[in-house]
């Protein structure tokens, strides 16, 4: 997945990582939100007007969208919502146990609504909407809200911020000026909520708080004019007058020198003196307060099932001898002679399945996308209008994250999806992996799935821009095994990357639960994912790194994969010849991400559906006969 510049990114993974705690689904500005959620009413003439309960529940929606966005800036800034451009998320105790309270009385407000008296689609409505509050709530008081940064994301990334923003007036400019001179304060934020982790032993392990000093200092750089947080005053649209360019450098430049590097200076001291010595020598959420429930809570949370960590250690175990199997039969068509381990060691070193330099490997991927694009209408009717485009991942951030991610585009048109691509160490990056990568994250995957989600025009926003992580990552797993049916997989080493790709997924059951739940050491993590899937020993590590920063997160993928192909297995089997593969992923996708429990009950009443028309066909068909 779904994180960059505090978007949920996928694959890396789309939603800020820490913001997933709290603000889920707000991505799209106010004003943009009220136009669209005013179209149902005016979709077909002559409809009847909303009843009471309905249009009080739908004030409601609105009015929490506007909370969100009030509550995260940034977001609301990278979704073309202007009206806090000056101001960063208040990330204190305080404010954190206000959203909380905030939560808890939306709820009661919801629940003085008479759930039996809206129309069906508003139940439904109802109901992710209740889930959601729910949810959040607690996640809340599992205390993750403490866990505020880590080695992927946080407050010593935040120039990444202007990557996502548009720079098109004078006014863009002087909000981002008076947002670097706000930032001390955010930074205070930060650390006094930092303080409150370490009182209540909600920490991270220092292993992967290591990383943490090297990217703090790139922050503090020597020429102010070097700072990602400088960037936007590099380049001006031409219709800025020289004068307000002048003026507006050198602003940033006093604000880089002023607030920016004096803000991270103490950040750095904070964490050498207070945070790293309190942090936890080993590895695993076991190690929290409350964990049991904490790490039940993420689960919950991340897979939208009921299921334990040792049920879903067991369905790992399962998956992976099941694709190991699998992968014993395609080495056998490569023709290699060898043992297991020695074909893994020659997909991992052989220079034939690495690009010698990032320029190249850069090109490698464009050129999968161009090859995956035109096959999408073998197994799709409907496809979205959103153009998605494929980018490195800015080198500041590149040795500490995965392979790749998608970052999504603004739901307003202004910016198109974004496939983000590793190309630090190229020598690292096989070939053999790129197609799978590809069709995770772009299409069919996240890209084709969150765009046309951002294309359903008769939804509430926090269900056409929500995310529901078992169905978004669950979706883009499900996407790899597509380039089956598509034609893609053209070759045996191709064909390997995918089961890698389903077996890096598989070995996340197995490791996240063992570090959070059965006591393994990251050591033992490691050489387990390292003795089953052939991917480079760095994205190996980095892998294993973020399982650890993330408990839970990791487990989605598979979960919600493994529920997709169940369905359509069942669809399948119910149709028979009846069974239309496009119609399926058109209900699939046509609701927008939903937990897994509500996939299935539209994907059965699909099913329902398909038969009372073939039942009508027949009777009608029958009644011809005999007359």
């Amino acid at each position: 997945m779904a994180l960059k510049n505090g978007q949920l990114v996928h694959g890396g993974d789309v939603v800020r990582w820490y913001t997933v705690v709290v603000l889920l689904g707000s991505l799209l500005s106010l004003s943009q939100a009220r136009a669209i959620q005013s179209k149902p009413s005016q979709a077909k003439a002559g409809a009847p007007a909303p009843s009471a309960g309905s249009a009080a529940l739908h004030q409601m929606f609105t009015a929490e969208w506007d909370h969100e966005m009030q509550q995260d800036p940034e977001q609301a800034s990278e979704l073309g919502d202007r009206r806090w451009n000056t101001q960063w998320m208040d990330e204190s105790p305080k404010a954190f146990a206000a959203r909380y309270q905030h939560f808890q009385e939306v709820l009661k407000k919801l629940a003085n609504l008479d759930r039996t008296t809206l129309p069906g689609a508003d139940q439904l409505n109802y109901e992710l909407f209740k889930k959601r509050l729910e949810d959040r709530s607690r996640v809340y008081t599992s205390g993750w809200y403490m866990m505020r940064f880590n080695q992927r994301e946080g407050i010593q990334t935040a120039d990444g911020l202007a990557d996502g923003l548009r720079f098109e007036t004078v006014q863009d400019y002087d909000d981002w000026l008076a947002r670097l001179k706000n930032f001390p304060a955010h930074m205070d934020q930060v650390i006094a909520l930092l303080r409150l982790g370490i009182k209540e032993h909600m920490v991270h392990p220092k292993v992967i708080m290591q990383r943490i000093p090297a990217q703090i200092d790139r922050q503090i750089v020597a020429d102010p004019t070097q700072s990602g947080f400088y960037k936007p005053f590099a380049d001006f649209p031409k219709s800025i007058s020289s004068a307000d360019q002048q003026r507006l450098q050198q602003g940033g430049r006093e604000a880089v020198e002023k607030q920016i590097i004096p803000a991270f200076r103490k950040f750095k001291d904070f964490f050498a003196a207070e945070y790293f010595p309190a942090c936890y020598d080993q590895v695993g959420a076991w190690q929290l307060p409350r964990h049991d429930e904490l790490y039940a809570s993420l689960i919950r949370h991340y897979t939208t099932t009921n299921l334990t960590a040792d049920q879903i250690h067991e369905i790992g175990l399962k998956e992976v001898a099941r694709i190991r199997a699998e992968m014993e039969q395609i080495m056998q068509r490569t023709s290699f002679k060898g043992t297991r381990e020695e074909f893994f060691k020659f997909l991992r070193t052989d220079p034939q399945f690495f690009y010698k330099t990032p320029e190249d490997l850069l090109n490698g991927y464009k050129a999968v996308a161009k090859t995956v694009d035109p096959n999408l209408v073998k197994v799709f009717r409907t496809l979205p209008r959103e153009p998605y485009g494929v980018k490195a991942i800015p080198d500041v951030a590149a040795p500490d994250t995965t392979a790749a991610y998608y970052g999504q585009g603004a739901a307003d048109g202004s910016r198109a999806g974004t496939y983000w691509v590793n190309l630090y160490k190229p020598e690292s990056r096989p070939k053999w992996e790129m197609m799978a990568l590809t069709l995770h994250e772009s299409v069919p995957g996240h890209h084709l799935q969150i765009a046309r989600a951002h294309e359903l025009g008769e939804q509430p926003q926090f269900r056409r821009f929500g995310d529901y992580t078992a169905f978004v990552e669950g979706w883009a797993l499900y996407g790899e095994s597509l380039g089956e049916e598509m034609g893609l997989y053209d070759d045996p080493y191709s064909k390997f990357g995918q089961l890698t790709y389903q077996m890096w997924r598989a070995v996340r059951l197995v490791v996240d639960t063992g570090m959070h739940s059965k006591h393994w050491t990251r050591d033992q993590a490691i050489q387990y994912f390292m003795d089953n899937a052939p991917k480079a020993e760095l994205d190996i590590v980095n892998e294993i790194d973020r399982y650890i920063a993330w408990p839970g997160q990791a487990l989605a993928y598979k979960i919600g994969e493994l529920k997709i192909k169940e369905l359509r297995a069942r669809a399948n089997n119910e149709l028979g010849a009846k069974f239309d593969l496009k119609g399926f992923h058109d209900v699939v996708l046509g609701s927008g991400p939903v937990p897994l429990d509500l996939l299935e009950r539209n994907v059965d009443r699909w099913v329902l559906e398909q038969k009372t028309v073939e039942q009508k066909t027949v009777g009608q068909k029958n009644d011809l006969k005999r007359k």
